[in-house]
C-alpha cells in the first residue's frame, strides 16, 4: 500500500477552492513536555478541529478564513447534541457516532477503566482549517487556551484533527 500524499492532496484541494497557496508550518523542535504524574492520575481534555459544535451554539462557517473561534464544550454534553459544520471532509460516519471526530465517550471509558485519571470539565472545538495567520494562533489563541486548560487543572491534552 502506498502512503497517502496528504500535503499534495491538500494543496490541490485548496487551489481548487480558490485559496492562496498554503504555507506549511515546519517545526524543527516540538514544545512537548513529559507528564508530571502518571497518566492514570491525569485530567485529560481534547480539541477537535472538525467543525463540531453543540446544536444550541452558532454553527461554524466551513468557508471562513482565519476563524480563531474556540468553543468550550461541557463534558456532560449528550452525544446526540452535536452538529458538524465542515465541508472539508465526509462526516457521515461522525454524524452516526460523534466519537469518530470528537471521542468524548471514549475518554469517559478510559477514565472509568483507570487508564486516565479523569475527564476535564470542558473539551474544545474550533481552529478549523484555512487559518493563514499562524502568528495569531501561536501568540494569541493557543496561549489563551493553555491558560483555560491550566485553570481547569488539565494535565494532558489530546488534539483530534479533522
Amino acid at each position: 500500500m502506498k502512503p497517502i500524499a496528504y500535503v499534495q492532496r491538500l494543496n490541490e484541494f485548496y487551489r481548487s477552492q480558490g485559496f492562496p497557496p498554503y504555507r506549511w508550518t515546519i517545526n524543527d523542535d516540538a514544545p512537548l513536555a513529559r507528564l508530571e504524574k502518571p497518566l492514570g492520575r491525569c485530567t485529560v481534555a481534547m480539541l477537535t478541529s472538525g467543525g463540531v459544535s453543540r446544536k444550541d451554539a452558532p454553527p461554524f462557517n466551513p468557508q471562513a478564513r482565519n476563524d480563531l473561534r474556540l468553543d468550550a464544550i461541557e463534558r456532560a454534553t449528550p452525544s446526540d447534541f452535536f452538529a458538524i459544520n465542515d465541508d472539508y471532509y465526509n462526516h457521515s460516519d461522525a454524524e452516526r457516532d460523534i466519537n469518530c471526530i470528537f471521542p468524548i465517550r471514549r475518554l469517559e471509558e478510559l477514565a472509568r477503566e483507570g487508564i486516565i485519571g479523569e475527564v476535564a470539565p470542558h473539551h474544545y472545538s474550533g481552529l478549523m482549517g484555512r487559518i493563514y495567520i499562524r502568528g495569531a494562533v501561536v501568540n494569541e489563541a493557543a496561549p489563551a487556551l493553555v491558560r483555560r486548560l491550566r485553570d481547569e487543572g488539565v494535565d494532558a491534552f489530546v488534539m483530534v484533527p479533522a
